[in-house]
């Protein structure tokens, strides 16, 4: 399975696209996730809501390896798209998933429960 569809793709880049010129200050977009990508045989999931203009490998969301310490950071998705498992498996995208609430908002609720509640 593809992990990012154009669609999906574009609607990173576009988000990545008007960040840009917030990142690091106080008016950042808190955005809702625009694609849940999951292990399917461990805990680790990604809620991403953006790419990275200057590098649009880099993606950026909510990353949960399964430690109970989601957080808030980078991913490259070549290295989702490389990854293997047992039985050869490799990280997936949820279908079914549409995002209803913000990235800051999931966030919250990963801290206190220690993993991503989608």
């Amino acid at each position: 399975m593809k992990l990012l569809t154009k669609e999906i793709r574009a609607k990173l880049i576009a988000n990545g696209q008007l960040q840009k010129p917030l990142r690091g200050t106080p008016q950042e977009i808190d955005f809702r996730p625009v694609v849940k990508l999951f292990n399917p045989c461990g805990a680790a999931t990604w809620l991403l809501t953006e790419v990275m203009p200057e590098d649009d490998d880099i993606a950026f969301g909510l990353c949960d390896l399964g430690m109970q310490c989601p957080e808030i950071g980078s991913v490259r998705i070549s290295e989702l798209e490389a990854y293997r498992g047992p039985l050869m498996l490799g990280i997936e995208r949820d279908l079914h998933f549409t995002a209803d609430k913000t990235l800051l908002e999931y966030a919250r609720e990963a801290r206190a429960a220690g993993c991503i509640v989608a």
